[in-house]
C-alpha cells in the first residue's frame, strides 16, 4: 500500500519466504493501476531490472529475503556506483546459506556495511511495527530520490508476517529535486545523458568517492531517526531494533514495575546510525545492554558510539525453532546486568 501511495508502479522480484506476500499483493494491484509487475527469472535479473527502471526516473522497487538479497548485492553496488535511487525490502530469515524461515537480524552487516564491493552505503530503515512498515516504506522512496541512492526497508519475518492495526495516511510526495540525470531518448540539440559507475578520467574516481562520502555525512546530519523510551532517569539502557525492540520494550515496562530504572534506545535508521544521540545518552548511564536476534552485529556500532567508560554488554538469540526471546527472558537479563 505504501509503495503504491508513494507513486511506485514498477516491481521486479522473485518469490522467497517470508516476503512473498509483497509480490503477491503487487502482482494483483499494479496491473489495475497501469503499472508493471515482473516476476524475474532470478534475483540477479530483478535487481538489474530495478537499476534499469530507476535510470529512467520512475519509482521502482524489489524485495527478497536473505539468500535473495545476497544475490542482489552486485546490482545494489552498481546502483550505488551509478547514483540511482530505488527501494529494496529485506524481510530477513535465517542463514548463512539457505538457512530457514525463522526470524533473524543477522543480515545487519550485509545491509548496513554496504554488502557488495566498493566501499559504499545505502539508506537502511528498520521498522518495528506494521505502521512503521507503511511509514518507512513511503519515506524510503523519498530519501532514495533526494539523495540519489538505494534505500532498504530492513525487517525480519516477525514484522513481515505480523497482523495489527495501522492507519494509512496518503500524503503528497515530498518536494524532490528535479531528475535532470535520467536516461532518455536522444534528440537533436539535447545533451546525451549517461548513467554509469565507471570513471576513467584523471582524479575522477577519487572525486566521486569523496562526493559519496559527503552525501553520507549529510544523511547523518539530517536524516537520523531513533526512539527513546523511559531513558530520562535510566541507569541501564537496552539498545535494540525491529522486533527485538518490541520485546525489549515490554521487558523495560516489567523492569520499571519492579523498581528498576531501565530504558530503551531504538535505532530506526540503521544507516545512518544515530551515533551522536547514543553517545549523548551514554554519558548519563553507566551500562548499555544490546539485544539482537543474532550473535552480535549492531553491538559493534553501539560500542563505537558510546562514550568512553560506558559498559556495553550483549544478549542475543540466533535463529532456530522457538528461539525468539520473550519479555520474561529479557527481564532476567536486565536483573543480571542492572
Amino acid at each position: 500500500m505504501a509503495a503504491i501511495e508513494a507513486g511506485c508502479r514498477y516491481y521486479f522480484g522473485y518469490p522467497i519466504t517470508p516476503q512473498s506476500d509483497i509480490p503477491e499483493y503487487l502482482s494483483r494491484e499494479f496491473p489495475r493501476l497501469g503499472g508493471e509487475f515482473i516476476q524475474a527469472e532470478s534475483e540477479i535479473a530483478s535487481i538489474n531490472m530495478l537499476l534499469g527502471a530507476s535510470a529512467t526516473g520512475v519509482r521502482a522497487m524489489t524485495s527478497s529475503s536473505g539468500p535473495g538479497i545476497s544475490l542482489k548485492q552486485e546490482g545494489i553496488s552498481y546502483m550505488a556506483g551509478s547514483e540511482l535511487p530505488g527501494v529494496i525490502v529485506d524481510i530477513c530469515r535465517a542463514g548463512p546459506g539457505l538457512g530457514g524461515i525463522d526470524a533473524s537480524q543477522a543480515d545487519y552487516f550485509q545491509a548496513v556495511k554496504g554488502g557488495g564491493h566498493g566501499g559504499y552505503h545505502i539508506i537502511v530503515l528498520a521498522p518495528a511495527s506494521v505502521q512503521e512498515m507503511y511509514d518507512l516504506t513511503m519515506l524510503a522512496f523519498d530519501l532514495a530520490d533526494i539523495y540519489r541512492m538505494p534505500a532498504m526497508v530492513f525487517a525480519d519475518s516477525v514484522i513481515g508476517q505480523m497482523k495489527e492495526s495501522m492507519e494509512p495516511h496518503p500524503r503528497p510526495v515530498a518536494a524532490l529535486p528535479v531528475k535532470d540525470w535520467v536516461v532518455r531518448g536522444r534528440e537533436e540539440g539535447q545533451e546525451q545523458r549517461v548513467v554509469k559507475s565507471l570513471y576513467l578520467g584523471d582524479g575522477e574516481m577519487e572525486a566521486f568517492h569523496w562526493r559519496l562520502h559527503a552525501r553520507y555525512a549529510e544523511l547523518a546530519q539530517k536524516e537520523v531517526r531513533w526512539e527513546e523510551f523511559r531513558t530520562d532517569d535510566a541507569q541501564l539502557v537496552i539498545t535494540a531494533f525491529g522486533s527485538a525492540a518490541r520485546i525489549a520494550k515490554t521487558a523495560v515496562i516489567m523492569a520499571r514495575e519492579a523498581g528498576l530504572k531501565v530504558g530503551l534506545f531504538r535505532p530506526i535508521t540503521l544507516f545512518p546510525f544515530p551515533t551522536e544521540k547514543l553517545r549523548d545518552l551514554s554519558t548519563k548511564v553507566g551500562h548499555i545492554l544490546d539485544v539482537e536476534l543474532n550473535t552480535g552485529q549492531m553491538v559493534e556500532d553501539v560500542r563505537l558510539a558510546v562514550a568512553g567508560g560506558t559498559r556495553v554488554s550483549f544478549y542475543g538469540r540466533p535463529p532456530g525453532a522457538g528461539s525468539l526471546p520473550n519479555p520474561e527472558e529479557l527481564f532476567e537479563q536486565i536483573r543480571k546486568h542492572y
